[in-house]
Parts: structure tokens; C-alpha cells; sequence
């Protein structure tokens, strides 16, 4: 309790600054030399992973960004978003300090002993599939309240440090001097805001909206669809469509001027996406066993045929859509077991742009393409739907273009468009069933599904 009272006073005073640690854990923390004055001074140390929050020329907040192949601090106690490669700020340090309250309460985390080459992944995943009141199984109630609020804590977002410490100060004993942990830096901060000990709670504020709580340990998979405004036009979508009956639906869409939009699988049956809208002039598809058939997408390439539209199902099987008269000029795609960031980052740098994504049970493909409409792009990749990260980037200009998702993952793929439209709206929607009552009123308000896929939206 000490410690935790005073571990959250440091932070503040480092914060206050305009520093993250970005490394906070059990072994960065001391206490003075034995016989001096400072015996029972807590010590926060190792600034090495300190980065800013607020910039210093202007006082404002850091831009959020994420980057995915970048991981800064100690796996075990490593914040979510760190692992997730986002911008630091000073919820990590909080997070991070939760997980390190948890362990020296407990003696172990719950992530603690994967090994290889994923670590990082499958502990990122175990953190956010173990919901506050698990990791706190046994522990006094403040500590399950501390780390229900900072693992919901949005990105720039100011944090109340006394009210932390009230939360904890209100279970330990009124006289300082007999705390194994000298805790004059937390009283100092409680006096300055007017704090008396134990009065606050981590109750919501009378002023603040209740948040939508994340990290509950219960997964769920969904439908997320994306439409975009557009002119009045003809959109017609099919779903559960098993193999066989997919070259009807294709060819009676054809027959009426239609070509195929986006496809997407939920459990080895087909969502199948027709509009007016493409611009495409001829199209092929082919559906194959394998994820995905490169023999026949090179013979194509050849033919002057592009990938628009990609999909996987469970059993490994691929639908591809080949088209003419898109604006490409050259594609390149990678199949990989975990998200392809790096490459993705290596294909950037040299033009091309993510304009395609699929899944097949835990596998990734990512189709990439010169020439596409786009002149910046970025990646919200994360265990959840992540709204927080997706409202940001539409807050900056940038707009859904590509989605996919695993039973663990979500992905999307924002870009921002060479010409801006006149439009910009775009809306998500996540539904447990495929959303063909909802897509019927996004077409009275001329919305139109510019991309689906099912998979993993809630931790």
C-alpha cells in the first residue's frame, strides 16, 4: 500500500515535467541507503525509455500514432498499447505500475512463462484477455479499482494522482512516521489538491460520461461493416453463400452491371459485396484451397488483372477477385502468420499502398499496390475494436480503406485520399449477424458497405 502510494507520487512529479518513464517496474524502483535520512525514500530509476508527452515548445500533448513493429520496455509489465506500439503517454506508466503492484502483491502475473519468438504477441493477448477483477483475484479492493480505471484510460486523457492515492491511503494506518515507506511526496500531492484521506472513490465524476469499459475477459467475435457516402447507386450484398452457389450470385450481378466490391467469410460461408460503383471494366474471381493461389493471381497479373477484393475462411480456403480498370500499376502481396507490419512498412517506403487484406484462421494476407489513390496510410491494429485509434485518424483526414480480422485480432488500414471527396462520412457498425437490416437504412441516407469483415471486437 506504502509503496503503491508513493510509486503514484513519483509519477506524478515526472509526469508534471513532461516525461513518461516508459519503463516502470519492481526493479526500477529503490530505496535510499540503509542508515542516511533517505533509508525510506522511494527512488524511481532508469530513465533510459523516457520519452516526452508534451511537447515542449507548444505545452500541447504528443500526436498519437502507431506503429505496430515498434515495442519499447519490459514485456511482463508493458503496457497494452505499448506492446501494440503506440505513442507513449502517461497511462502506460500507470499501467504499467498496476502490473507492478499485482506482482509484488502476488509474487507472479498471469502472463508470466510464454517463450519464442511471439512472446510478445501471446502476453499482449493474455493481458487483455484477463479482466481487473481476475488479475485482483485476493487482492484488497483498491487495487482491482486502480487497475479497472487505468487500463481504460484514453490516450491523452489528464489523470487524478490523488484520487489514486486516496484510494489506497484510505487502508493504511493515519501515522506516517511508523509507513515502512517514507509517503511525504503523496501526502504533499493530497494536501495540494485538498484532498482528505480516503474520501475519494473511483466512482465516476458527477461531470464525466461513464465509459464504455474494455478488458472484460469476454471475447466476442462480430461482423464490422464500413460504409462510405456516395452518389445514389446500386449495391446489392449476399451472405452464408456456400462454394457452390457463389457463381450465381456473380453471374446475375454481372448480367445487371455489377461487379464484385469486397467479400468476406464467417464460419467457411461468403459475404459478397456487388455495386455500380467500381469503375472496374472486367473481373475474374477464382476460389481455391489454398490461401492464397499464387499460380493463378501471377497468370492474371499477366493478363493485366489486379487484386480488388480478397478473403479467407477458417479451412484455409481463398476467395481472390481480379479486376480491370483500376488505377493500379504494379501489386506485390505476403501471406504471414502474424499482422506483416515490417513488411508492410518496407512496401511503403517504396510506393505502394495496402489496398486489400484477408484472413484464414489465424493467417494474414495483405495485397499491396502501386498506383493506388492515396497519399498517406497508417495501420490501427489491436486485440478489440479500437475505436479510440480509428476516431483519431478520421479526426486527421484519414479514412477506412482495407479491413480484416482473426479470432484475435483486428486490423484496419486508414488512408488518406489523393482527392478529398465531397463527402467525407464514413460510418462502422459491429453486428452479430451479418447487418442486412442496418445496410437497407445506410442506403436511405446514400451510405454504401465499402468494406466488411468478421472477426474479433471485443476483449
Amino acid at each position: 500500500m506504502y509503496f503503491a502510494i508513493e510509486a503514484i507520487s513519483i509519477l506524478e512529479k515526472m509526469h508534471s515535467r513532461g516525461y513518461v518513464h516508459g519503463d516502470v517496474k519492481p526493479e526500477n524502483f529503490l530505496l535510499g541507503p540503509p542508515g542516511t535520512l533517505d533509508e525510506k525514500k522511494l527512488f524511481l530509476v532508469d530513465l533510459g525509455l523516457a520519452t516526452k508527452w508534451r511537447d515542449s515548445s507548444s505545452g500541447q500533448h504528443v500526436e498519437y500514432d502507431q506503429r505496430p513493429d515498434v515495442f519499447r520496455g519490459t514485456v511482463r509489465y508493458a503496457s497494452v498499447h505499448a506492446h501494440l506500439g503506440r505513442t507513449g503517454s502517461r497511462r502506460d506508466d500507470l499501467e504499467s505500475l498496476a502490473y507492478t503492484l499485482i506482482f509484488l502483491l502476488r509474487g507472479r502475473l498471469p502472463w508470466q512463462g510464454y517463450q519464442g519468438e511471439n512472446k510478445g504477441f501471446l502476453v499482449c493477448k493474455k493481458k487483455m484477455a484477463t479482466s481487473p477483477e481476475t488479475l485482483c483475484c485476493f487482492c484488497p479492493a483498491p487495487f482491482r479499482q486502480f487497475v479497472e480505471h487505468v487500463v481504460n484510460l484514453k490516450f491523452d486523457e489528464e489523470l487524478n494522482y490523488a484520487k489514486y492515492i486516496s484510494l489506497f491511503d484510505g487502508i493504511v494506518g493515519p501515522n506516517p512516521d511508523i509507513r515502512p515507506i517514507n509517503t511525504d511526496g503523496a501526502q504533499k500531492l493530497m494536501y495540494q489538491v485538498g484532498q482528505k484521506r480516503g474520501r475519494l472513490m473511483m466512482e465516476e465524476d458527477e461531470d464525466e460520461q461513464p465509459k464504455k469499459k474494455v478488458r472484460m475477459g469476454m471475447p466476442a467475435t462480430q461482423w464490422i461493416s464500413v460504409y462510405n457516402a456516395r452518389r445514389p447507386m446500386k449495391q446489392r450484398y449476399h451472405y452464408n453463400v456456400a462454394d457452390v452457389r457463389l457463381p450465381q450470385h456473380i453471374e446475375k450481378g454481372n448480367e445487371d452491371g455489377l461487379f464484385i466490391s469486397c467479400v468476406a467469410s464467417c464460419s467457411n460461408l461468403w459475404a459478397l459485396i456487388m455495386d455500380a460503383g467500381t469503375g472496374f471494366t472486367a473481373q475474374v474471381y477464382e476460389l481455391s484451397p489454398y490461401f492464397l493461389h499464387k499460380e493463378w493471381i501471377m497468370e492474371q497479373w499477366e493478363k493485366n488483372y489486379y487484386i480488388s477484393a480478397v478473403a479467407g475462411a477458417n479451412n484455409g480456403s481463398s476467395l481472390v477477385v481480379m479486376s480491370k480498370g483500376t488505377q493500379y500499376l504494379q501489386q506485390s502481396y505476403k501471406v504471414s502468420d502474424s499482422f506483416p507490419f515490417k513488411w508492410i512498412n518496407k512496401k511503403w517506403r517504396e510506393g505502394f499502398y495496402v489496398t486489400a487484406m484477408a484472413t484464414a484462421g489465424s493467417r494474414w494476407a495483405i495485397v499491396m499496390s502501386r498506383g493506388a489513390p492515396f497519399s498517406d496510410q497508417v495501420v490501427e491494429l489491436d486485440f478489440l475494436y479500437p475505436s479510440e485509434g480509428i476516431h483519431r485518424r478520421w479526426d486527421n483526414g484519414y479514412r477506412i480503406t482495407s479491413t480484416a480480422a482473426t479470432w484475435d485480432q483486428a486490423a484496419f488500414v486508414l488512408s488518406v485520399p489523393r482527392r478529398k471527396p465531397t463527402d467525407e462520412t464514413q460510418e462502422t457498425l459491429r453486428t452479430s449477424a451479418f447487418p442486412s437490416t442496418h445496410v437497407k437504412e445506410k442506403w436511405a441516407k446514400n451510405l454504401y458497405i465499402a468494406s466488411v469483415c468478421y472477426g474479433r471486437t471485443v476483449s
